[in-house]
């Protein structure tokens, strides 16, 4: 049975593949990180380190945006609403553990001594609690997904209709985190984390074993999506995508499969925009932006829908690009990203994955 599951993910070479990037991850980066002398040309800076494990995060996200668009058909333009809670509850989180060493000396964050704020308002109960703040990362994105999810769909809303009202959504909250009366830091968010479980955020130790735990958690969400989307759960999911009235036909609840796809991808970008907020240091509303929505799309788009390893591709080759375009040539990069996603819907519609799977075919 276990034998029949493994064959059933990956064949031969993607198990090998799988156990590369493994190897990758927890073995040649943290020693090339932190046994190999600064002065060394194989030394793994802590700006790639940082860098990486960003791109992981993003990675995860783009993998919960193709578990719904590309196997079920659902355009979410509001996934970065669902990152973004994740982050502010972790967010929440560090700065309790800033205690007194903040700027105010204070039990309260700096922000809410700046604005005269006398106690921690409800929403902030029991944030210095880990299990709490993390029990909120899945809660919150979660919740929020699935009483959304629930009217949406069934009220049948679908399509572009669906797309426009997330990316209203998220607009929304937006506008709402950028009042500072909520409580959430207003414009300016979270930052000047200081501690994580106890552990100084700004050492190379905790900042590698963050990179590590982003890589474990990107490898099990490949793992976990690849088993779902093979599954029956998975061919229905399919199904619905191409036919939704034929599946409905066929007695399946639509509804139901929808509504279960689309809260677990919320949960897995909140999960997702926790592991972000203490390797990148900030959080704040323009996480929530639709822009940022869009781009994850763009990412999907890029990798090639319905493939997973498409959705990771694309969440590397579309941010390292950002990465180089916004600091070699910041005024270009809006330009550049557009042509991309232009050219990759005329010339590749099924993105990357697709290409090199042309190119095999065509060389064998």
């Amino acid at each position: 049975m276990l034998t029949e599951t493994f064959t059933r993910l990956y064949g031969p070479k993607g198990w090998i593949a799988f156990g590369v990037a493994a190897l990758v991850v927890f073995v040649v980066f943290p020693v090339l990180s932190l046994a190999v002398p600064p002065d060394s040309a194989f030394h793994v800076s802590s700006y790639w380190v940082t860098l990486l494990g960003k791109i992981m995060c993003y990675a995860i996200v783009a993998l919960a945006m193709d578990l719904i668009w590309g196997y079920c058909g659902i355009l979410s333009l509001g996934h970065g609403l669902f990152f973004a809670l994740g982050g502010y509850a972790m967010g929440m989180y560090l700065m309790r553990q800033i205690g007194r060493e903040g700027q105010y000396q204070s039990d309260l964050p700096d922000f809410m001594v700046f604005l005269d704020w006398k106690e921690l308002p409800w929403t902030w109960w029991n944030t210095d609690q880990f299990w709490w703040a993390m029990l909120l990362v899945v809660a919150v994105p979660g919740l929020l997904a699935f009483v959304f999810g629930f009217f949406a769909f069934r009220s049948r809303v679908k399509g572009v209709y669906f797309s426009i009202i997330t990316q209203a959504l998220t607009f929304a909250a937006m506008l709402l985190f950028f009042r500072n009366a909520t409580g959430f830091g207003g414009n300016n968010g979270f930052t000047d984390f200081k501690r994580i479980l106890g552990f100084t955020i700004a050492t190379p130790e905790t900042r590698m074993a963050l990179f590590a735990v982003t890589g474990a958690v990107l490898l099990a969400t490949l793992l976990g999506c690849r088993y779902l989307v093979t599954s029956k759960f998975g061919r229905v999911l399919t199904a619905v995508r191409d036919a939704e009235t034929r599946v409905a036909f066929c007695g399946y609840n639509t509804v139901h499969y929808k509504l279960a796809v689309f809260t677990l991808s919320a949960v897995i970008c909140g999960i997702a925009g926790a592991l972000y907020v203490p390797q990148v240091g900030i959080i704040n509303p323009g996480e929530m932006s639709p822009a940022n929505s869009i781009e994850i799309a763009i990412w999907v788009a890029v990798g090639g829908r319905g493939t997973l390893i498409g959705a990771i591709a694309g969440a590397g080759i579309v941010n390292g690009a950002k990465s180089f375009f916004t600091q070699a040539f910041p005024e270009f990069w809006l330009y550049f990203l557009g042509l991309l996603f232009i050219l990759v819907t005329l010339f590749l519609p099924q993105g990357v994955v697709g290409l090199v799977n042309k190119l095999r075919g065509k060389a064998a």
